[in-house]
């Protein structure tokens, strides 16, 4: 089937635009954002939705105004036919992302059923894919961010079907998973002196709206998009330091050497040569040390470093902002997903 690149001369309301990973933390406001804008929006759903599968058809239709909801599998083809390409459709965005990062659940949703939009979407004659990756990839030292790799390694092959491959920084709701217990009076935990790592963390409203460009914006057709929220690169121990500002407290900081990660890292990568159900528990450790010591930033192969100006900076929505929200009225709708490292 011809693909249907006139979808660029017409207005919103008769472009149709099929969302995967609607649910999700980002697919939410790009489903709102995109509705907004006035595209003909289909969100595409699981029958049990959310952190866990608590939400039911009817709250993903609530949580979803103007959108036209689908439920089905994104593992199935068929599913996908049937579902979500029932109907000529112009534009994918996928949200897809696996929610623990585990090795096999990776490679399950962050390459096979994003390959499988595709796919789905490709014989439906869809003529732009917009991909929300991360800007991590860069380093692939997880099995997530490899998953991640090989698929978008299919879009950019893809000479017909053009594609916006976005890769952000840091998400505000990875960055708060202390808030509660600064709160309670804990101190906000680092490593290496809180310089090893910064970013340019970004709001979910504004990196919806910035996902929403590339479906029209032609300086982003077939292009690897890294992207961050405004502002300069904070380091760990600034963040920390504007959490305690939030709460109005001296901060308390507990810096911990990055080498106190690595003998538990490397027993579970032993034991689960033996026993393979660890295999996950170590990749979270692998997790966890990656964003303790690599920088979410534009990484120069030239120089070997990241790059915090070569780093784009888009929207309104700062990280201070979000503390104080938070501090005032908690952490609710920011899940931090089936693995607290998110």
């Amino acid at each position: 089937m011809s693909l249907r690149h006139d979808f660029r001369n017409r207005p919103p309301e008769q472009v149709r635009v099929v969302v995967f990973g609607a649910t999700g933390y980002i697919g939410r406001f790009v489903v709102r954002e995109l509705v907004r804008r006035g595209y003909d929006v289909v969100a595409f759903a699981r029958e049990r939705s959310g952190i866990g599968g608590r939400q039911t058809r009817d709250q993903v239709i609530a949580d979803c105004p103007g959108a036209e909801v689908r439920f089905g599998d994104v593992l199935d083809p068929a599913s996908l036919k049937t579902q979500a390409f029932d109907q000529p459709a112009d534009v994918v965005v996928s949200c897809l992302a696996s929610r623990s990062g585990g090795r096999q659940d990776s490679w399950a949703i962050d390459h096979q059923a994003t390959l499988n939009t595709y796919r789905e979407g490709r014989r439906n004659g869809v003529a732009h894919y917009v991909l929300l990756s991360a800007i991590c990839v860069q380093k692939p030292l997880l099995e997530f961010q490899k998953a991640k790799l090989t698929f978008e390694a299919v879009l950019r092959a893809d000479k017909e079907m053009t594609h916006s491959i976005v890769r952000p920084t840091a998400f505000f709701k990875s960055l708060g998973g202390q808030v509660e217990s600064c709160r309670r009076g804990g101190p906000y935990v680092m490593f290496g002196g809180g310089e090893l790592a910064s970013c340019k963390p970004i709001s979910e409203a504004d990196l919806a709206r910035f996902m929403a460009d590339c479906v029209h914006d032609q300086d982003r057709i077939n292009q690897v998009l890294p992207i961050g929220g405004p502002g300069p690169a904070l380091s760990a121990r600034e963040q920390g330091e504007m959490l305690f500002r939030a709460l109005g407290r001296t901060p308390r900081m507990l810096s911990l050497p990055i080498a106190l990660m690595d003998a538990p890292i490397a027993v579970l990568q032993g034991l689960a040569k033996l026993v393979p159900s660890l295999q996950d528990t170590a990749e979270f450790g692998r997790i966890g040390r990656y964003y303790a010591s690599e920088s979410m930033l534009v990484w120069d192969e030239e120089t070997q470093r990241y790059d915090a100006e070569a780093t784009p900076s888009y929207g309104e929505d700062t990280l201070e902002q979000f503390f104080e929200r938070v501090v005032r009225e908690g952490m609710a709708g920011q899940d931090l997903g089936d693995a607290a490292l998110f």
